[in-house]
């Protein structure tokens, strides 16, 4: 068979080429025919169709993604090591130690193949982290799907959450932070977000870029295969097809197929070819494979690149050049290294059982050279792949109709309950909602302790992890996105996320540092779609701002919709904290001992859009979310951190979801205590003091002889507190406002809706 080399491409120039099958635009395909000045081959073709692919490029979110670092200060920049465009962001916690943290998605390659879908989301972004010279040390996973109920929600969340529990517990990483979401608008298009932080010593930062004439370039890890092939020019970067139901495709590349193992020891030897010095430059294959790595490689480095596929271990036969080059195989990485350090290199890959060969080496040139079978098969300028690809300014434009009806919907003329039974009903079946549920049944399925340095996990505000054995210096981390607040308002919503995932943070006892997020929306075709998209961002910029905590990095997913109908717009945000002695960080809920006073810091107000109660007891989602003051927000945090240091806090945690009501429920199962409330304190109406969700809110419990201290402390540092009662018994006691519901019957609600619907835990 013709192979299709340079040099035939020339001689062939009007050959047609499936351009459009692989999600390439008419103006796309002109446009590389000008770059090359011919057509390009059929190995070309595929680089540029999946390094300009929505999720490779950002063609649609750059212009907007460019606003972070317009509001991004030198002060803010002061601790971060590397950011925005890097494989992760990297920050400095003190003491020569930094941590690396990133979260992406794997949205559509789970709704196809549940369990590897979700399985090689957890790799990648392992791998993403230890591109940055860092150990893996947590991994975390924000989920989302449809109607608990649905038929679909019962064929892929088992399957996801046997992918993140089953990769990320044979890899040995604890899984600390994510949430478990469900909502209409995720059936046929459940999220799979997968976060990873990693810890290095600053001197270890490691970046990707092919530098040094006569460098070579190594593949290290597992082989290369047939797997995964269009994944982020197909899964990643368009809409499901709603001909058949929302359960068919347009097209159906098969998706990676994982191996743990491999990556265990992949994990090892980058870590100890890292602390021999014997690397240059590295770049974990994902998304796009080796036309991803050698194209992003030699665009940052200082000169051009040769590489010779026929060095490439296969696990396939008879595969083409376009095809080794498109295959996003598991478990492999790039490396830049020095020619005298090659033999040293491969001794170590040797130590570890890992497969590695020598592909190519980085040329004094400007040029991109790849060769199969002796011919070339790739000339191409790297930055024209890797980081000059198409730019779209897409219509940006707010629905008006739309929104203002979804604005003008308020949630005041729903039913509320009023009479104490009512309200101790209502109490009850928020505890045992969808959302509010015990996640047990699925975080079960995570090691979360495994490396012996986790303090803190699911069922707490936020993970926390230790990173320094000798000083005890540790860092907490928490992701958190309300989509409907979004929906309501797109840049309030997202300060939200951010103020949520902040304040969780710092109920640890943690002071937050940076952020990261995942930005999934729909189509980016959609006018209303961009305004949201666009907003959120100005949104979460804007808040960075405030709190003084810099995007480090991130990801952009869209076409997250079956059909023309689009997912709630979700930004999941994670944040992450430093804490200097982990020994110190506050344990969530009612942790301390009886009769220790129970403090409400913020303030309430009737806040219902988008409410968990308006969404659970009505299926409603309309008017305003709560209001946000990230000032506020600062406040709030310096007051816990300062708190904590000084040990003045036994229990903390946030209010969001459910707010108050849920609130107390949680706190009491988790430190197995009850507690005597006064609802009258925190709001003249009963309901709106249970149920409003009003932001900036934090439960706290302190000793009984340190309350009024605590108290005059809140009051200097300008955050409203109110002590609420006292925690003691076995039940949660609201007097006269709602009854009793003791610890017992609540737990058995709580905990009960997850298993009811998918059985018991298999582990």
């Amino acid at each position: 068979m013709q192979v299709d080399s340079v040099s035939h491409a020339e001689a062939t120039p009007e050959a047609p080429q499936p351009y459009r099958e692989l999600g390439l635009k008419d103006d796309e395909y002109a446009r590389i025919r000008e770059i090359l000045g011919r057509r390009p081959t059929d190995a070309e073709l595929a680089m540029y169709s999946v390094m300009w692919s929505e999720h490779c490029s950002y063609k649609s979110s750059k212009v907007h993604l460019s606003y972070f670092g317009e509001t991004t200060t030198e002060e803010m920049r002061s601790a971060m090591l590397a950011g925005i465009g890097e494989n992760a962001g990297v920050v400095s916690i003190g003491d020569d130690w930094a941590v690396t943290f990133k979260v992406e998605s794997h949205n559509h390659p789970s709704y196809v193949e549940p369990y590897q879908g979700a399985a090689t989301g957890v790799g990648g972004i392992v791998r993403d982290i230890m591109a940055m010279g860092a150990r893996p040390i947590a991994v975390g996973d924000p989920l989302r799907f449809g109607p608990l109920d649905a038929d679909d929600t019962a064929r892929v969340l088992p399957g996801i959450v046997a992918g993140v529990g089953g990769y990320g517990n044979c890899l040995g990483l604890p899984n600390v932070a994510g949430e478990v979401v469900f909502d209409p608008s995720y059936a046929g298009n459940p999220l799979v977000n997968a976060l990873c932080v990693g810890a290095l010593k600053t001197e270890d930062l490691h970046l990707a870029f092919a530098s040094g004439t006569g460098n070579k370039i190594i593949l290290f890890g597992a082989t290369t295969g047939l797997d995964g092939i269009g994944g982020v020019s197909v899964l990643a970067s368009e809409t499901f097809d709603s001909s058949s139901g929302g359960t068919g495709r347009k097209k159906l590349p098969s998706v990676q197929v994982g191996d743990p193992f491999t990556e265990k020891v992949l994990i090892e030897c980058c870590l100890e070819l890292f602390a021999a010095g014997l690397v240059v430059g590295i770049q974990d294959l994902g998304g796009a494979g080796l036309s991803c790595a050698t194209s992003e490689l030699a665009s940052a480095g200082d000169g051009g690149m040769s590489v010779d596929l026929d060095a490439v271990p296969l696990r396939a036969t008879g595969m083409t050049a376009a095809e080794i080059l498109s295959s996003e195989s598991q478990e492999r990485m790039c490396a830049v290294v020095k020619p005298e350090h090659v033999e040293a290199f491969m001794a170590v890959c040797a130590k570890w059982d890992v497969l590695a060969s020598v592909i190519g080496e980085v040329t004094d040139g400007d040029r991109l050279v790849i060769t199969s079978g002796g011919q070339t098969v790739v000339d191409v300028p790297p930055r024209t792949v890797a980081h000059e690809g198409p730019v779209y300014r897409r219509p940006v434009a707010r629905d008006d109709e739309r929104q203002d009806a979804l604005n003008a919907d308020v949630p005041d003329r729903l039913p509320r309950p009023e009479v104490p039974s009512e309200l101790r009903a209502e109490v009850l079946r928020m505890a045992a909602s969808p959302n509010l549920a015990s996640r047990a049944w699925v975080t079960d399925q995570y090691d979360r302790y495994v490396r012996g340095n986790t303090v803190a996990a699911h069922g707490a505000d936020a993970g926390v992890v230790q990173v320094d054995e000798e000083t005890g210096r540790g860092i907490s981390v928490a992701t958190d996105c309300n989509a409907r607040f979004v929906a309501l308002d797109p840049y309030a919503g997202a300060q939200l996320a951010l103020a949520e995932a902040y304040r969780n943070v710092a109920t640890s006892g943690a002071v937050p540092l940076a952020v990261t997020d995942c930005l999934n929306f729909g189509s980016p075709e959609d006018p209303h779609v961009m305004w949201q998209f666009q907003q959120a961002i100005r949104g979460i910029a804007d808040g960075c701002a405030v709190l003084g905590t810099p995007v480090t990095g991130g990801n952009v997913s869209f076409y997250n919709q079956t059909g023309s109908t689009a997912i709630l717009p979700t930004p999941v945000v994670g944040v992450l904290g430093v804490i200097d002695d982990v020994r110190g960080a506050v344990r969530s809920g009612f942790a301390g001992a009886d009769g220790d006073a129970v403090i409400l810091l913020g303030s309430t107000a009737s806040e219902f859009g988008g409410s968990e109660w308006a969404h659970e007891v009505h299926g409603h989602l309309g008017g305003l979310p709560p209001a946000v003051d990230l000032e506020h927000e600062r406040r709030l945090a310096g007051l816990l951190a300062a708190a904590a240091a000084d040990g003045e806090l036994t229990g903390s945690h946030d209010l969001s979801d459910g707010g108050l009501a849920q609130g107390l429920v949680e706190a009491a199962l988790a430190g197995g205590r009850g507690a005597r409330i006064d609802v009258a304190v925190v709001h003249d109406e009963a309901f709106t003091a249970l149920f409003s969700e009003s932001a900036g809110r934090v439960l706290v419990t302190a000793a009984a002889d340190a309350a009024d201290g605590l108290l005059v402390r809140a009051a200097e540092a300008g955050v409203p507190a109110v002590r609420i009662g006292e925690t003691g018994g076995s039940a949660l006691d609201f007097g006269d406002a709602a009854g009793v519901l003791e610890l017992d019957e609540l737990r058995t609600a709580w905990e009960a809706t997850l298993p009811a619907r998918f059985g018991p835990v298999s582990v």
